[in-house]
């Protein structure tokens, strides 16, 4: 990360996962001694989207250890096995709608609000991870209601929060950051391990993209080579 202090602090959320990890491990093996945090909910301090308390109380117990340079929030959920990526509307169910939103969607807004104050103020960036399928623009197949829906909602939330961030941070960024098909438990079932990406790989392509995000680039919606997706 080029652009960031040689001695930069990191934080990475949904360290568990296949990105978080290979997020953690990049960032770890930075030249210049970087700082690297790695949370999750097994973690100390931990972090669990079903128990909103955790959040703020892991920003209050790294708050001493601000400002961060860069914040990688790489959760999501796209099934587990009590769900699947809806077809029709006829498979919605509020209870699945409110699984996905609660990890998608209402977690990562969360940590908005209680991480994003702790961005360095002059360079800092913080990426949440979305999806190309959250696009309304792009969306040509229809399906994965729940998934889309949730991956819009936080492209939203980033847009927004860029604009009431950049009043008091003037050189943070927040970005929305598609990832593309990676080898994870995520894509699996969807032929992700056949034409995805290299956690590894998918982590360092995202860091290049990130690193090279000025302040009037804050709130977009990214891609892993860099590319700008449409809403």
């Amino acid at each position: 990360m080029k652009s960031l202090p040689p001695a930069f602090r990191a934080l990475v959320v949904g360290a568990g996962g296949a990105l978080g990890a290979a997020f953690t491990q990049c960032l770890g093996a930075a030249p210049g001694g970087a700082s690297v945090h790695a949370l999750g909910r097994h973690t100390e301090p931990s972090i669990d989207f079903t128990r909103e308390a955790t959040i703020e109380a892991a920003a209050a117990q790294l708050r001493q250890q601000a400002p961060f340079h860069l914040i990688i929030v790489a959760t999501g959920v796209l099934h587990t096995d009590q769900l699947q990526p809806e077809k029709r509307l006829a498979d919605l169910s509020m209870t699945a709608m409110e699984e996905v939103f609660r990890i998608n969607t209402f977690g990562p807004a969360l940590l908005l609000r209680h991480f994003a104050p702790l961005l360095d103020r002059q360079r800092s960036v913080m990426a949440l991870l979305s999806a190309r399928v959250g696009s309304m623009g792009d969306n040509r197949l229809g399906g994965w209601y729940s998934y889309r829906a949730s991956k819009a909602a936080l492209n939203m939330l980033v847009k927004t929060a860029a604009i009431e961030l950049r009043r008091t941070h003037p050189g943070a960024v927040l970005a929305a950051l598609h990832p593309g098909t990676v080898k994870s438990a995520l894509s699996k079932p969807f032929r992700g391990n056949d034409i995805g990406r290299e956690p590894l790989e998918a982590a360092a392509d995202m860091l290049g993209a990130l690193d090279a995000l000025a302040p009037e680039d804050s709130g977009c919606f990214l891609a892993y080579d860099g590319q700008r997706l449409p809403w």
